[in-house]
């Protein structure tokens, strides 16, 4: 998926910024929001009864990680890490579709913690600490990411250190797709 793809999805399911001027990160930060958001939206109309708002709320969160998160990665150069980011995101939205019909606060939580590790990760590796740190071998340049990402999964080793899980860590591992 290219950069206006996501810019299309993302204004597809109406959250306000700046999209149009955002780069591929910043464009992933957002994705990554306007899921959250959705997932509070469907946890207050879960709270109000409002079926139809959870409804709808949960949909909304299920059109970012499916049009957004998991169409922005790229299968081919993201190799096991995309696979197993794209099977997390199926993962996702399995849960917020038995949290819709099921009213289950547990999974709009359990995938609002995932979504937030996973944001977490994202923010660490922003691309002003991809370029400033060294040119070893396993660590990635800023120009070397806006080469070969738009946005997309890249092979690399991490050399940041993080508290978050192992999946996440490993997440962190490529800069220009989650």
């Amino acid at each position: 998926m290219n950069t206006m793809t996501a810019i299309k999805t993302y204004n597809k399911v109406r959250v306000e910024s700046s999209v149009a001027a955002a780069d591929p990160h910043q464009l992933i930060l957002m994705l990554f929001q306007g899921a959250l958001l959705a997932i509070v939206n469907a946890k207050n109309g879960m709270l109000r009864k409002d079926t139809p708002a959870k409804g709808a709320a949960i949909s909304q969160a299920i059109l970012i990680i499916d049009d957004g998160l998991k169409a922005s990665l790229n299968i081919d150069v993201g190799g096991e890490l995309a696979h197993n980011l794209a099977a997390l995101y199926d993962y996702m939205t399995n849960r917020l579709l038995t949290a819709n019909l099921k009213n289950d606060e547990i999974a709009l939580d359990e995938v609002a913690r995932l979504l937030n590790d996973l944001k977490g990760a994202w923010e660490s590796i922003r691309p002003e600490a991809i370029s400033t740190s060294s040119a070893s071998s396993t660590t990635i340049t800023r120009q070397q990411a806006a080469s070969t990402v738009k946005p997309q999964i890249v092979n690399a080793q991490s050399t940041i250190s993080t508290p978050q899980s192992a999946t996440v860590r490993h997440a962190m591992s490529a800069y220009g797709g989650v």
